[in-house]
């Protein structure tokens, strides 16, 4: 068995596919329960769904468990085991793949840590991270695409909010950046049209699904073995001081410390342990449109708007991609369900926890405005056509074709503030202590998913009193 190989109990199939409801059935259980661990169990409900604890001494058992097999904890329990080879590490995800959350949603884009605070973590580490990561995929081969980036101003409020943005792109150490004019632009983007744009010739972007797939390949090279299909559902006292991690398909794993890097699920994650429910989770779907590939030609690298300082999204951009289409958007919008990525998708619970919550209430009253003409947006797309033609004049409306999707984990407090940067926590009680939570792992995740990893594994070690 590989280590990208899920575990499972070796059960008899004819038990696990028994159907018939009367008493035969858990009778078959007990007497199976009994050759294992050399107990009985009555014949009972509750009894068959208690998660029988007395299999936790059976069950596999690690040093460390990472939750969450994004891009990044997938690098995150990349790092540990290659800097704790004697610790037996494993990672669990809910999924059936690795990716298939926000990582496989994202546009690709490799970001260089133009727009953050300096001094702030995601300055930082976005710098760091851009340069780890376009080592690591020259190292491993992985194909990427430097085509860089403009971010252009159409007015002269435009110019100076981008002065600005310069200067704080230089103050985080931004390569090779610098401000060109219109003529200038033209000789970079023939087709876009500014008055004045920053450029950042190393911008670049890649499929970050494959990135995280060779991160996964470097984990269990290490020795590291991946869990999918393995959704946690609860954390328990186990014996010997490890910590029960319970599935909901009834499988446990036990393990003496938990990271938990979960993304969308990172507040539900951090809350089993016994952490506080804030900074609570709120689901923003972005749509994008995709250009016409007869028009893919008009735009040479990415393309982004102004952004506007009140609101943490990035605005409508260009964005060419790996496959050579080109994704236009995305715009931002609630979310009916924690996996929202159309307007069908809904769950009836996470719609009323999000309604319910103060601080989504107060934002949406406080930006009524801004999320209206979003939701306008969405579903009319001349209107988002002509926020589009501010930089490509040319375009029409049968240029842009309906696209994917994806939707980002904004993490926020009761006051409808938005956490800027990354949160972290542990939980309560003896098995609270054992655990860390990053609970907000903000844009742009991916780009610094390495320099992130780093950090991650540097506080587990403070956290846990480790020694190298």
């Amino acid at each position: 068995m590989t280590g990208l190989e899920r575990w499972s109990p070796s059960v008899p199939k004819a038990l696990l596919e028994r159907t018939v409801v009367g008493v035969a059935p858990w009778r078959i259980l007990s007497s199976y329960v009994k050759l294992l661990v050399g107990v009985s169990l009555k014949a009972q409900d509750h009894v068959i769904t208690a998660h029988l604890p007395s299999l936790q001494r059976h069950a596999p058992s690690y040093d460390l468990l990472v939750v969450g097999g994004g891009i990044v904890g997938m690098a995150t329990a990349r790092e540990l085991a290659l800097r704790y080879p004697e610790m037996s590490i494993a990672l669990v995800e809910k999924e059936p793949r690795l990716a298939m959350g926000q990582t496989g949603h994202n546009s690709g884009v490799i970001h260089m840590g133009l727009y953050y605070t300096p001094g702030s973590l995601k300055a930082r580490l976005c710098v760091r991270g851009a340069d780890l990561i376009y080592q690591y995929m020259d190292k491993r081969g992985i194909p990427y695409n430097k085509c860089g980036k403009v971010i252009v101003a159409t007015d002269d409020d435009e110019v100076n909010r981008l002065r600005a943005l310069y200067t704080r792109a230089l103050v985080n150490g931004c390569k090779d950046i610098r401000l060109v004019n219109a003529e200038e632009l033209k000789s970079i983007e023939p087709h876009c049209v500014g008055k004045m744009a920053i450029h950042s010739p190393h911008t670049g972007i890649v499929d970050w699904s494959r990135v995280t797939r060779a991160y996964a390949e470097d984990f269990t090279k290490a020795g590291g073995r991946i869990h999918t299909s393995y959704e946690v559902c609860g954390f328990d006292k186990a014996e010997e001081d490890n910590i029960a991690v319970q599935a909901k398909n009834g499988e446990t794993l036990r393990a003496k410390w938990i990271i938990s890097c979960c993304g969308l699920y990172s507040d539900r994650v951090a809350m089993m342990s016994g952490s506080p429910a804030e900074p609570k989770v709120v689901p923003i779907r972005g749509e994008y449109l995709v250009l016409d590939s007869s028009k893919c030609h008009l735009v040479k690298g990415n393309i982004y708007p102004v952004p506007n300082p009140q609101f943490p999204f990035l605005g409508v951009h260009f964005t060419p991609r790996m496959d050579g289409s080109v994704w236009v958007g995305p715009n931002a919008v609630l979310a009916f369900s924690r996996e929202g990525y159309s307007y069908t998708d809904i769950s009836w619970t996470d719609l009323k926890e999000m309604l319910c919550f103060s601080g989504l209430r107060k934002l949406m009253v406080k930006h009524w405005q801004f999320g209206a003409g979003e939701m306008w947006r969405s579903l009319n797309r001349r209107a988002q056509l002509k926020r589009v033609k501010k930089f490509i004049p040319g375009l029409t409306l049968s240029d842009l074709q309906p696209g994917p999707s994806g939707v980002r984990a904004m993490a926020m407090d009761s006051t409808g503030s938005m956490m800027g940067d990354f949160v972290f926590d542990q939980g309560q009680g003896e098995v609270g202590q054992r655990m860390l939570h990053v609970r907000n792992a903000p844009s742009p995740g991916a780009t610094s998913s390495l320099a992130i990893a780093e950090m991650v594994a540097d506080k587990a070690a403070n956290t846990f009193k480790w020694t190298t």
